[in-house]
């Protein structure tokens, strides 16, 4: 009893205290259930309460479950990796993925080089202490210098992880090299699980990298060879192309991981690496003091790939109406790529045997390893589909010079592709300049545009004694400015000096060296004003001593002593025929690398037919594409003989993207319009091409008047006071009708060269109207001897709605402002055209 007595009173006691206790964990609880239920509803309620649709719950909750499944999908794919790289074999046996497995088991000619990947594991913590080194020696104040609002920029946390740079394969090159010249390819593949960690005090902002993946093929360059110790003159290396990149973002940086925002993050960061890795940008380490560093990282171009995009025959249909019962046809256009050089043709609707007609020139660089993709699509709203691809070797494209030929596509059950292909060399004398501006006609017009005829190279070092711009005892941002025509390059920005260098190359194709000019201007970023300029003809170059010329530049209009240190040099862009035996076949044995997307080695040639109305393989060369008006080598109404029919080719496809897919579609290429076709009038941007289609419409067998697209008043002078271009749109009159409404027309302006998004001016919209009336003014920062170098590019556009159908150009002009009325200035009305060339202007 006793016992049980003395327990009554604990077992009391603990009854007492169980409710207590029983009631503050049920209150934690329903508080925690209060507030999420109150946070799930009250956007509900809100929504509610302001009128809105429950579809912004919808799409809040979509987005939500999109992000989730991104990072769910991209954290899957850095495991797949990493157990690649720590178990290969395993991995292997387990059903990787073909296109994962490394580069030499695709290749003979590539080897494993597994003691290499040894080497590297060894080295990896010292060349992590060297990479730590980078960021907080190097990188960290070239940040806080940029801006005053980086001044307390700062890396907190450097770990570039234990998973070491690996290389999948190794290929020397034997043939078609110099002697004196070591080439290497390296198949690399980085998949880190690294934290790079950064924050700005100043802001409280917090950001860095979790994990990063890089794959790609890096050139080594051994050059040149010596006969004293190290026996190795200087090391290049260099991306072939673009690197793939996928990286994981942590802090603030977390919003680049939404999906269409990381697409955009990876894009702008392959942009930045491929300012200083892909060619033809290198990075190059000397190993002896006497090898001329200025040649090695910047070379001249091996030769020019003059590419005529002529037409495609028996193409597939894609397009498909009533949920696939009525099939149609296709909208197809092509993507050409040489290298890191991305060209897109414009769309042909509706036809499975288009013509394009159009003319490319590409820098060739590196022939060995460098091949000529070609893929073609059809256009959709949402994914566009794949109609074929075609890769082309260019060392067997230098050994013919000239190829005319119809190319059966890969990859698709049918279709074959007209190509004309000519190798330029680059010829350091102009003994024959008359006969290629003969033979691309550049010697009968006065235009600074169309197939070119020579290749100016120009190698930016340095500037001296710059002045400090606008404010006094302040070193500017300098940057230069080089423009040919209405062609113009940047160099990058230098932050406080006035004694920059630059070490930049930069090439511009010209048309006629006789009458073009080279005009540089050096410019302070920080305050858009001009450091100082000069003006080089041309024709200067054909007279020096091997058309180069390497030499410190007097700026005008800049400080006494101000200099701008160049090398240029001009090449003549040769078409060379070689001698060829009656029997030869004229290229019938192309080469295409032997790739196979699913890890299959094939060998595939290219199977070309005769020329449309010849008989054998001898084929007449193509006349080259040089106006609207001119026909291609090919008749509209001949048919080509037929090839012999070919199923699908598993050649890898080079998807001009970052990511690697099954199923590639050029939906997230840079390249947002056509590329402009240098050589035919049915090949200017799109905009220009719907406005004369638009045009030929209107006229309908009518005969328009003087100024069919309408015509624009401007007041444009030079105000020497506030040293700026001050331009005022006044009005536009007897517009085109973009639908039954009218337009809704606004101005948009350039002065060229320059087209940054800084640089451009708009007015307000006018709904509604074919007689707008807009009374703006807008003015340029810009010196009285610059502008009267520049051109005033006016563009009249149609606004439309949201996602509106009806945008588009409704005329161009543009006005050269080399007038020395410009400071007083005029007001004139000006006939809209469609490029905007040979305006009509009305007093």
């Amino acid at each position: 009893m006793s016992g049980a007595g003395d327990r009554g009173p604990e077992a009391g006691a603990a009854r007492a205290e169980s409710p207590g206790a029983a009631l503050s964990v049920d209150v934690a609880g329903l508080l925690a259930q209060l507030a999420r239920s109150f946070a799930l509803l009250l956007p509900v309620y809100a929504l509610g309460y302001l009128g809105l649709s429950f579809s912004w719950v919808l799409l809040a909750l979509g987005l939500l479950v999109w992000c989730r499944r991104s990072r769910g999908l991209k954290a899957t794919r850095l495991c797949r990796a990493l157990a690649l790289l720590e178990d290969e074999e395993r991995a292997v046996r387990l059903g990787v993925r073909a296109c994962d497995l490394p580069a030499w088991v695709h290749f003979p000619d590539t080897e494993r080089a597994e003691w290499l990947n040894k080497t590297v594991k060894h080295m990896w913590p010292f060349i992590c202490q060297f990479i730590e080194k980078l960021f907080r020696e190097t990188i960290e104040p070239a940040v806080r210098g940029a801006n005053t609002h980086l001044s307390t920029f700062s890396f907190t946390k450097v770990d570039v992880g234990q998973q070491p740079l690996r290389i999948n394969g190794v290929k020397v090159y034997t043939e078609n090299v110099d002697k004196r010249q070591i080439i290497l390819d390296l198949q690399i593949s980085f998949v880190g699980n690294c934290e790079i960690d950064l924050e700005i005090k100043r802001y409280f902002c917090r950001a860095g990298v979790q994990s990063i993946q890089i794959h790609g093929t890096m050139r080594v360059i051994l050059e040149p060879l010596i006969g004293d110790m190290p026996l190795v003159g200087a090391l290049s290396i260099f991306f072939l192309r673009k690197p793939l990149i996928e990286i994981n973002w942590t802090g603030l940086t977390n919003l680049l991981d939404i999906p269409g925002l990381n697409g955009l993050s990876d894009t702008i960061i392959l942009d930045i690496i491929s300012n200083y890795l892909v060619l033809p940008n290198r990075i190059t380490v000397p190993l002896v003091s006497e090898v001329q560093i200025a040649q090695l990282r910047f070379p001249i171009p091996k030769g020019v790939l003059r590419i005529h995009f002529i037409e495609a025959q028996d193409l597939q249909g894609k397009d498909t109406y009533l949920k696939g019962l009525v099939k149609g046809k296709s909208d197809p256009y092509g993507i050409i790529r040489v290298g890191n050089q991305i060209f897109q043709s414009k769309v042909i609707k509706e036809n499975l045997s288009p013509k394009w007609n159009e003319v490319y020139e590409a820098l060739v660089y590196e022939h060995p390893g460098q091949e000529l993709e070609i893929e073609l699509f059809d256009e959709d709203p949402d994914k566009d589909d794949f109609l074929g691809s075609l890769m082309i070797d260019l060392i067997e494209v230098e050994k013919e010079r000239l190829l005319d030929e119809w190319f059966t596509l890969d990859e698709v059950p049918r279709g074959k592709l007209h190509l004309k292909l000519e190798w330029l060399t680059l010829m350091p004398n102009a003994s024959n300049l008359d006969k290629v501006l003969t033979d691309i006609r550049a010697d009968k017009d006065q235009a600074n545009d169309g197939l070119s005829s020579s290749l100016l190279i120009l190698y930016l070092d340095s500037a001296r004694n710059l002045p400090s711009g606008k404010k006094i005892n302040s070193n500017p941002n300098p940057l230069v400015q080089m423009s040919v025509g209405h062609k113009a390059q940047e160099s990058k920005i230098r932050y406080k000096t006035n004694e920059p260098v630059w070490e930049e190359n930069f090439t511009f194709f010209i048309h006629n060296p006789k009458r073009q000019d080279l005009e540089v201007e050096v410019k302070d970023e920080q305050h858009q004003c001009s450091l100082g300029h000069l003006k080089i003809p041309l024709s200067q170059l054909l007279t020096s001593n091997d058309m180069t010329m390497n030499q410190r530049f007097q700026l005008s209009n800049s400080g006494p002593n101000s200099t701008l240190k160049m090398k240029i040099a001009l090449r003549i862009l040769h078409l060379e025929k070689p001698e060829r035996s009656p029997d030869h076949q004229h290229s019938a044995q192309v080469k295409r690398p032997s790739v196979s997307k699913e890890g299959r080695e094939i060998s595939v040639r290219s199977h070309a037919s005769a020329s449309p109305g010849s008989g054998d393989g001898n084929t007449a060369p193509c006349t080259p594409v040089v106006g609207g008006s001119d026909k291609p080598g090919v008749e509209e109404g001949a048919q080509p003989v037929e090839a012999s029919p070919q199923g699908p080719r598993d050649l890898g496809r080079s998807s001009s993207s970052l990511q690697t897919s099954a199923t590639c579609s050029p939906s997230h290429i840079s390249i947002k319009e056509p590329t402009p076709s240098i050589a035919s009038d049915i090949s200017l941007p799109i905009a220009t091409q719907e406005l004369r289609q638009r045009l030929r419409q209107l006229e309908n067998g009518t005969t328009l008047g003087q100024s069919p697209l309408g015509q624009i008043q401007l007041t444009i002078r030079h105000s020497s006071q506030r040293n700026k271009l001050v331009v005022v749109v006044h009005s536009c009159r007897n517009l085109i009708a973009f639908s039954e409404d009218g337009s809704d027309p606004y101005v948009r302006m350039y002065l060229l060269p320059d087209k940054r998004r800084s640089g451009r001016r708009k007015t307000h919209v006018s709904k509604k109207t074919l007689n707008p009336v807009f009374d703006q003014s807008f003015d340029f920062s810009v010196s009285l001897p610059e502008v009267q170098r520049r051109t005033l590019d006016v563009a009249v556009k149609n606004s439309g709605g949201f996602l509106s159908k009806d945008k588009g150009l409704l005329g161009k002009v543009l006005v050269g402002l080399a007038s020395e009325e410009l400071a007083k200035g005029w007001t004139q009305w000006y006939d809209l055209t469609e490029d905007g060339t040979r305006p009509h202007v009305v007093t």
